[in-house]
């Protein structure tokens, strides 16, 4: 068995190159590989979440650099993990994660697991060789990162509902945003789709700055302390992207801290407004895709680098137009909560900025803790000016409510 482990290693390090290795492993019996292959995969994915990294973003970033069969197989080592916990013991977001990925155990025992992969992915036994080595060189190129979620069995789950209880606001009102960018995804008719994003950015804005005052002016509260969660930016155009990410949380209070190297944003704020990051965001997103189909000019090998900058270009639009009505919306829907009687007694804007300037510097404090260094990116470059005024075009009737600055004002500040 150490034998077979030393092999594993000398692969991993560089020592022994990879076809080498491979061939090494397949004339060895399965009794003293299989067992030394599962357990290094398992151990390997332990460090990692013990670094880190969490169920959705290994299996993200596993499936951008290796194959979708290497992520099915951190899929199973998420469940083989969890297994060793009680669930009552792991963090929520954790099971949550888990749990949207179908990790489960459906093998029968971990000396049998390579031949049931084998049998239920019809593969030989050279190729699942193949597939699990292949993971582990995979998973070896991945760093230590923040532990924004305690991993199974270092903390107690965290109480996430903090002081206000049902009395205070609604809870049900993620779901009804969702339900309501699900229409706006859904709709083929632009002012439907405008309404329900409408709507949608008006209850989020409204329900994150009733949260502030309740929590503000509730009698010796619960701490309630800024969160972080990383969001996915996928390829191709992750820099247009990511900064369509930084519109929408700056619009709600939130920071964003962009790693390219690793496909992800991480997210500073309070829990209520990384939710509503996470929903706008994902909507925002598909109707600019969406949007960008419709107006592209065509492909093919002759078109192909015109192609390429009309999308760049209409993903820099989209979003510098997003940054400039959200903004707009957000300091509408602030000044409205200022002027209107809401329950909480605080009507003087005397009263709301301040609360609101003390949860800001909370929330950069965070970010600073986790990163203390960072570095603005550049602008993006526009050489579609077709692909600009799509983008503009599109970002308008994905509009977001009320007091819109006017076309034209100054582009989204860089990260």
């Amino acid at each position: 068995m150490a034998a077979v482990r030393e092999r594993i290693r000398a692969v991993l390090a560089g020592a022994v190159d990879y076809e080498s290795g491979l061939d090494a492993l397949t004339v060895l019996p399965s009794a003293e590989v299989d067992p030394e292959l599962v357990a290094t995969v398992h151990e390997t994915c332990a460090r990692l979440w013990g670094g880190g990294w969490q169920p959705a973003e290994l299996h993200r970033v596993v499936a951008r650099r290796g194959r979708p069969e290497h992520a099915a197989l951190v899929t199973d080592a998420v469940a083989a993990h969890l297994r060793r916990f009680p669930r009552n013991t792991v963090d929520e977001r954790w099971l949550a994660q888990a749990d949207t990925l179908g990790a489960q155990v459906w093998w029968a025992g971990d000396a049998t697991y390579l031949d049931e992969v084998a049998a239920r992915w019809r593969l030989d036994r050279v190729a699942v060789l193949d597939l699990v080595l292949s993971l582990l060189t995979v998973l070896a190129t991945l760093p230590p990162i923040e532990v924004l979620v305690p991993p199974p069995g270092t903390a107690a789950p965290a109480d996430r509902s903090g002081p206000v209880g049902p009395a205070g606001l609604d809870r049900r009102l993620p779901d009804r945003v969702r339900a309501l960018l699900a229409k706006a995804e859904s709709t083929t008719f632009p002012a439907e789709a405008e309404a329900y994003t409408a709507k949608a950015q008006e209850l989020v804005t409204r329900h994150s700055l009733d949260v502030a005052l309740l929590v503000a002016r509730t009698a010796d509260p619960v701490e309630v302390v800024p969160l972080a969660r990383r969001i996915g930016v996928d390829h191709p155009y992750e820099k247009e992207k990511a900064a369509l990410l930084d519109a929408v949380a700056r619009a709600n209070r939130c920071h964003t801290v962009w790693s390219p190297e690793l496909a992800f944003s991480t997210v500073f704020g309070f829990d209520a407004d990384i939710d509503a990051v996470d929903l706008l965001y994902t909507s925002l997103l598909v109707q600019a895709h969406r949007a960008m189909a419709r107006t592209e000019p065509p492909g093919g090998k002759a078109g192909r680098a015109r192609l390429k900058a009309f999308r760049q270009s209409f993903l820099v639009a989209f979003s510098v137009r997003i940054d400039e009505r959200l903004a707009g919306a957000a300091r509408a829907a602030t000044a409205e909560v200022t002027g209107r009687g809401n329950g909480t007694g605080v009507v003087d804007p005397a009263d709301l900025l301040p609360v609101l300037a003390s949860r800001d510097e909370q929330v950069r404090e965070t970010m600073r803790r986790i990163f203390p260094r960072t570095v603005r990116t550049r602008g993006s470059r526009v050489d579609s000016r077709e692909g600009w005024e799509s983008g503009q075009r599109a970002a308008d009737r994905a509009a977001l409510p009320v007091r819109d600055p006017a076309p034209g004002g100054p582009p989204a500040r860089d990260r």
